[in-house]
């Protein structure tokens, strides 16, 4: 087998599972807009993480050692542009909108995890830590793809459906302004874990 099993599947859970500025992003869409409405969001952050997967599996991570100043500019500025979606969380109420409000679409979610330092740190993780040494770089990115794809199709709608019920629960409530600045501190707080992390290595 090119990938560990079942320690793959395991880190993948705990990294998709958990807070993050994508599951930020998607409990966010759900609680503004209902779980229905953002399902094509959703699609397209599912989809976007192939994005990185492949060029990354097929050549890009050996890249990444020669040109390192390139890939940490790219990084920093993902970080600056997930904290900055972050304060707009944190400014956000969390009313079910109807009509014609304009829904976050598939292109948007597309884009989620090209942005996102964690996907980049996860998926990275994945082919260094769990790939097997001499698998051809095909066969590993094709089991890396399907094992995030799979885990992405579980936990992604569950946060997207939480935003929903969250806002059922708390929107114009007193506690609705302490619940979205502490999601946003969330989303902040993990990509600067992320980026100490990495500094460390």
């Amino acid at each position: 087998m090119a990938v560990v099993f079942p320690e793959l599947p395991l880190f993948a859970g705990a990294q998709v599972g958990t807070p993050g500025p994508a599951n930020m992003a998607m409990l966010a869409v759900g609680a503004r807009f209902g779980f229905v409405a953002a399902l094509p969001f959703v699609g397209g952050v599912i989809v976007g993480k192939q994005l990185i997967i492949w060029p990354l599996g097929m050549g890009l991570l050996n890249l990444a050692d020669q040109a390192p100043l390139v890939f940490a500019v790219f990084k920093y500025a993902s970080a600056a542009y997930i904290i900055w979606l972050a304060w707009k969380v944190a400014n956000m109420r969390l009313n079910l909108v109807k009509g014609d409000a304009q829904v976050p679409g598939f292109k948007h979610g597309l884009v989620v995890h090209p942005l996102n330092p964690k996907a980049w740190a996860m998926v990275t993780a994945s082919f260094t830590s769990f790939v097997e040494t001499g698998t051809p770089a095909l066969q590993a990115t094709f089991w890396v793809a399907i094992c995030l794809f799979g885990v992405q199709l579980l936990f992604h709608p569950v946060w997207t459906f939480a935003g929903e019920r969250i806002a059922t629960l708390v929107a114009g409530t007193p506690g609705e302004r302490a619940l979205m600045i502490f999601l946003a501190g969330l989303t902040v707080l993990s990509v600067m874990y992320v980026l100490f992390m990495e500094g460390r290595t």
